[in-house]
């Protein structure tokens, strides 16, 4: 229990203490910060107070305008914090509790804040590790017979993203604009320049990486974990028309580079143990993978993520996919393993996207592309709303939960509006 009055049905538990950057006013710098109930808790100013012990690394850590120097620090650094704040926060400390002064420089209200991206993200790679997602988007395209490609079972496919457009949750997102295929029954006849007309969402999560490693020294499976720093809500928006033309040979480009949302809490895997359970899979035997890619413990976490929109025509939110992060058949551990089984360098602050999460329902489908069957069928957004693909002015919010008990673990929201395309383009 803490002192600090903080709602059941908070996100922000004292079990969860999510990092992020936050800056406290306007024309404040940004620092690191940590989320408990309704208050932000300055690590800076705690840290300036010497409760971490090593008082100057600590100090430097946490006035940078993102986590990557902790995120760094490795392991036994996070655990040390994690344990210094729920001990400062537990009911019979006094060293916070009382200490009015120090209080009223840790604490700002969570609503009176602004949200900054919580690291240098140098390096983005997105997955694409849902089975059912996977197996959804290859019926549509190649039929039941071809719906996965023969490397599917046998390694977490993935590509290169962009980190420059990256951006924190509630950032808006501008409709593109680029190549479109001409005629889409013949390819032949070539493309055309236009704007987007089937803007879509991508419900996935996105690991944020510690320590790296060496060039040329892949990250063996049983190490995988003490190199990830946590989790975010990640929505990797997806122009499926520009996609379509573009994607063979390589992959999607332009399609996916002009923006992905992430959440602004980074949120543990220590708070998120309690929550391990199997993967929707539950096995991977048929076949099995390669020894390199073996997971010692085959599981993911049981976070049940929910995907709204809302728009002129959609007054309220509109719930229309719940989901779920065990609906992953290659988990993040195997994702970052294979990500560096050919030597390949990771640095503290890469960004690692799930890929696409759907569940074996419809209702459970991430992306519009499924929702609607490749706009085989209308979305029903609320009582008399429809949609195919996103329209100008949509807002699109991203929520993630684990159900403790009498607690939760939250990451807030991840959250874009859609902008009307470039007017000089169009």
């Amino acid at each position: 229990m803490s002192w600090l009055p903080i709602n059941p049905e908070s996100d922000f538990s004292l079990q969860n203490l999510p990092y992020g950057v936050f800056r406290p006013g306007p024309g404040a710098a940004a620092r690191v910060g940590v989320a408990v109930g309704n208050k932000v808790m300055d690590l800076s100013a705690l840290a300036e107070e010497g409760v971490f012990g090593d008082s100057d690394n600590y100090v430097s850590c946490f006035s940078k305008p993102y986590l990557n120097d902790f995120m760094a620090m490795g392991k036994s650094a996070w655990v040390s914090v994690r344990k210094t704040l729920q001990k400062l926060l537990s009911e019979d400390i006094a060293e916070l509790r009382d200490n009015e002064e120090l209080k009223a420089k840790v604490f700002h209200s969570l609503d009176s804040v602004t949200m900054e991206l919580p690291a240098k993200i140098g390096d983005y790679t997105d997955f694409y590790s849902s089975r059912e997602h996977a197996t959804n988007v290859g019926i549509m395209f190649r039929g039941k017979e071809n719906a996965l490609q023969p490397n599917w079972l046998h390694l977490p496919v993935g590509y290169h993203g962009r980190a420059s457009s990256v951006v924190v949750s509630g950032t808006p997102i501008r409709r593109p604009c680029g190549q479109l295929q001409k005629n889409m029954k013949d390819p032949k006849e070539g493309s055309k320049y236009g704007v987007s007309e089937r803007l879509d969402i991508e419900l996935e999560m996105g690991v944020l990486i510690g320590p790296g490693n060496e060039l040329g020294t892949p990250i063996d499976i049983k190490d995988a974990e003490d190199h990830i720093f946590g989790f975010v809500l990640l929505n990797d928006w997806s122009a499926r028309d520009i996609q379509k033309w573009e994607y063979v040979p390589l992959g999607p480009f332009g399609a996916k580079n002009f923006g992905t949302t992430i959440s602004p809490w980074v949120v543990t895997p220590m708070a998120l143990e309690p929550f391990k359970c199997k993967t929707s899979a539950g096995v991977q035997n048929d076949p099995e993978p390669l020894p390199y890619l073996v997971e010692p413990d085959y599981r993911s976490y049981d976070i049940d993520l929910r995907v709204t929109i809302q728009a002129d025509d959609i007054p309220k939110p509109v719930q229309v996919s719940r989901s779920n992060f065990k609906n992953m058949y290659w988990t993040h551990r195997q994702q970052l393993v294979h990500h560096t089984v050919t030597g390949c360098n990771m640095k503290p602050g890469d960004l690692l996207g799930s890929g696409t999460i759907s569940g074996q329902t419809e209702d459970s489908y991430g992306s519009f592309l499924e929702l609607s069957w490749n706009k085989q069928k209308q979305v029903q957004c609320g009582e008399s709303a429809t949609r195919y693909f996103l329209e100008d002015g949509d807002v699109i919010s991203i929520t993630g939960t684990c159900y403790g008990d009498g607690y939760r673990i939250g990451f807030g929201d991840c959250i874009g509006k859609i902008l009307p395309a470039q007017s000089k383009y169009i």
